[in-house]
């Protein structure tokens, strides 16, 4: 994946394709990484990017193309017209099945219910039950007076545990399962429920009308071949495989289970999380940046006090200097802590060693951090190369001065942070506090 990375990189360079935000990020970089080569770390940098785009992008395109596999496998009933049942843990499972008789397709949405047991569990609540008996049978009808449309009559109700058993006045009308015969005109009758739990059984007798509804040629065709499903699986509730019809009205059916095919919002959606894992990295630059600018000005006080110490000893400039910075590679060396202050003077050393003079030195040493402190600092050490020594340690101890104090400044700052960041848990921990202490007292009164 990197080679493809670096070669996507070259042909962007080539074509001299615009990167979002790319001025920025050389800066940052540079700041980030001084004294290295921007070219190379900004590569490095991009290459990293594009690979992990090109990753997240090529990843979601596979799992993609492996759940429309998966789907396409998933909706063939494996060339038979066989549907396996599952136990009583796993429960009902709908199946959209399409039949495909020559002619025509058509989509049914059908419930599967698992292989009966010779026994049964339950608990008896009957009469919550028949309060609120509309609720679960009505299925889409207006009212008991107005039945237009199959009701929904099962055997089990989901959070009741008994074995419920309907009766119908007039099977041709309306059946034990609820199915609604074709009817001319409004018809009175009675359904008679049955429900059953050990040696308790109670039966109530509800009154019913059936309305005629007007269907279409398709929706009658569509509805005897629902019924005609319906009654094929009801018939084959005791086995374990439900047989699918191989005919209908002397046309062959060609059936196929239509499975939830998510591959297209993984195609969709993985190009947006890939652009944004992209950009974000640009974000965790700018993040990092902004950690180093407040660790060198948590550090500049230190170092400036280092620097008035050591030359009121009567050590030079670029002594003071090499001094700080061979104390803090040992240091670093043993607690493997980088502290980018130092890490400013250590380079300042290695420039001076290789033959940059002292006041470009200083200036560079400033312009690096990047923070007025520390360009003030290298401006008047420079300064202090062109006048002379008189002054610097007066110079350097106002420096000092005003470091600390802004210091101070700083931490009262990041204290008046926290506390702000603490606000919103405390209010939640004071409304907790709240109830523990209210609802005892209203349950009291």
């Amino acid at each position: 994946m990197k080679k493809l990375a670096i070669l996507l990189y070259k042909k962007i360079c080539m074509l001299g394709i615009p990167l979002l935000g790319k001025r920025q990020v050389e800066t940052d970089l540079a700041q980030l990484h001084p004294g290295e080569r921007v070219e190379y770390i900004e590569t490095e940098y991009y290459v990293k990017k594009l690979t992990l785009f090109l990753t997240v992008l090529l990843s979601g395109a596979f799992l993609g193309l492996a759940v429309r596999i998966s789907t396409g496998k998933s909706s063939v009933l494996n060339g038979e017209r066989v549907v396996y049942r599952g136990d009583y843990i796993s429960g009902e499972q709908e199946l959209l099945l399409e039949a495909d008789d020559g002619e025509r397709k058509r989509s049914f949405l059908i419930e599967v219910y698992p292989r009966e047991l010779t026994q049964s569990e339950a608990k008896q609540l009957s009469d919550d039950f028949l309060e609120n008996l509309g609720s679960y049978i009505l299925n889409g009808n207006e009212d008991f007076g107005h039945i237009s449309k199959d009701l929904k009559l099962e055997e089990t109700y989901e959070d009741f545990p008994f074995e419920v058993n309907w009766e119908s006045s007039r099977e041709e009308i309306i059946d034990r399962q609820g199915r609604i015969g074709e009817i001319g005109q409004n018809i009175s009758l009675e359904l008679t429920v049955t429900l059953s739990y050990g040696d308790f059984e109670r039966t109530e007798r509800i009154p019913v009308v059936a309305v005629p509804l007007l269907l279409s040629e398709e929706e009658q065709a569509y509805l005897e071949m629902m019924n005609y499903l319906l009654k094929t699986e009801e018939e084959s509730r005791g086995e374990e495989t439900w047989i699918l019809p191989e005919e209908w009205k002397g046309r062959r059916i060609e059936w196929s289970c239509q499975a939830k095919d998510f591959s297209i919002l993984i195609w969709a959606v993985t190009p947006a999380v890939a652009a944004l894992l992209y950009l974000s990295a640009d974000k965790d630059i700018h993040e990092e940046l902004e950690k180093r600018r407040k660790r060198l000005q948590q550090e500049y006080p230190e170092l400036v006090h280092k620097l008035l110490l050591y030359v009121g000893a009567g050590m030079t400039i670029r002594g003071t200097f090499k001094k700080i910075a061979g104390d803090y590679e040992n240091s670093r060396q043993k607690r493997k802590r980088v502290r980018p202050g130092y890490e400013e003077v250590l380079y300042t050393c290695r420039e001076l060693q290789g033959g940059i003079s002292e006041g470009a030195a200083y200036e560079h040493f400033g312009k690096r951090a990047g923070l007025r402190e520390y360009i003030r600092l290298g401006t008047l050490l420079g300064q202090n190369l062109k006048r002379g020594n008189s002054t610097l340690l007066e110079r350097l101890r106002e420096e000092a001065e005003k470091s600390s104090a802004e210091s101070l400044l700083q931490v009262r700052r990041l204290g008046e942070e926290a506390g702000t960041k603490l606000l919103v848990p405390m209010v939640l921990m004071l409304a907790v506090v709240m109830v523990m202490i209210m609802v005892p007292a209203f349950g009291a009164m």
